[in-house]
């Protein structure tokens, strides 16, 4: 197959890179540090709050509830910039990793026609990620932070099995990084973006590269190499989420290390729900649509 070096991706995405570095820095210096005092005076409500509905506190509840709801509100908005300045900078480096690739290895000639394709369907898939994640979830509050049940990681795993490691991933990354930017989850955008891209790639590279699940095989073969795949994704991203969970809080967030321990703790718990949600659920959906794909011939090849 003949391939075109370019090095356009790669001026463009180091430049973008450096762009989203300087931003990342001017955001953490100024509106993330006050919403970190933001959210100081936010817990001191909330314990108020509490103090009152036990009964060993005084004060205007209703005011303080009022102040609360504000204070929550001021701290999302503060949040925002650094969330997304960081989501910039770890996508820059995917693309300067595509303009490295690009330059030294090249361009297929059929790029176009194959992933334009394959970019429409990522993107249906994208939306059913965000829809899993912003729509189809349970919240569970710790301290000032939460996480939650969802289902988000259903259709990020289904988009690596339908469409491969890189578009699947990718669609994970793209539909459940929005989710987080839209939500109250916006500070966990970037780590989003890195970890669902790494189940994507994890669960196509099983099953497309090992087992080759789109080759002929018997039912039995298909059926058991499609849950290995998700499982394999899935038990990456049990222990990725809370470890990388932790750094990512403790060092670019700046949140005290007994509150990091105490959310990787519940995100460990939360995290393996959703993995065995997923493996189930991507399976049953894979296993149902192969078929009627396989006989359309959208199958990835």
């Amino acid at each position: 197959m003949k391939r075109t070096k370019s090095f356009s991706l790669l001026i463009v995405a180091g430049f973008l890179l450096l762009l989203s570095i300087i931003f990342a820095l001017v955001t953490y210096r100024n509106s993330y540090q006050k919403s970190v005092a933001t959210g100081e005076e936010l817990n001191t409500i909330k314990e108020q709050i509490s103090a009152i509905e036990e009964g060993t506190g005084t004060g205007d509840l209703e005011q303080l509830k009022e102040k609360q709801n504000e204070l929550s509100d001021l701290k999302l908005k503060q949040e925002k910039p650094y969330s997304f300045s960081l989501t910039f900078v770890f996508l820059s480096t995917l693309l300067l990793f595509k303009g490295l690739y690009n330059a030294f290895i090249g361009i297929s000639e059929d790029f176009g026609k194959t992933d334009a394709a394959r970019l429409a369907q990522a993107g249906l898939m994208a939306a059913l990620c965000y829809i899993g994640f912003a729509f189809l979830k349970i919240d569970i509050p710790v301290g000032p932070e939460k996480t939650a049940f969802h289902f988000g990681n259903v259709f990020c795993v289904l988009g690596a099995l339908l469409l491969g490691g890189f578009w699947g991933g990718l669609a994970g990354a793209v539909g459940m990084t929005i989710g987080d930017l839209t939500t109250a989850y916006v500070t966990s955008a970037p780590k989003t973006f890195v970890l669902k891209l790494c189940i994507g790639l994890i669960v196509g590279f099983v099953a497309h590269t090992l087992f080759k699940i789109n080759k002929r095989h018997t039912k039995k073969y298909i059926t058991a190499t499609t849950i290995v795949s998700c499982s394999a994704g899935m038990i990456f991203n049990i222990f990725a989420d809370p470890i990388a969970g932790y750094f990512y809080k403790t060092y670019l967030l700046g949140v005290p290390q007994d509150l990091s321990k105490a959310l990787a703790k519940v995100a460990a718990l939360t995290t393996s729900v959703n993995a065995v949600t997923a493996v189930i659920l991507a399976s049953i959906i894979f296993l149902a649509l192969r078929p009627a794909l396989k006989k359309a011939g959208l199958l990835v090849k």
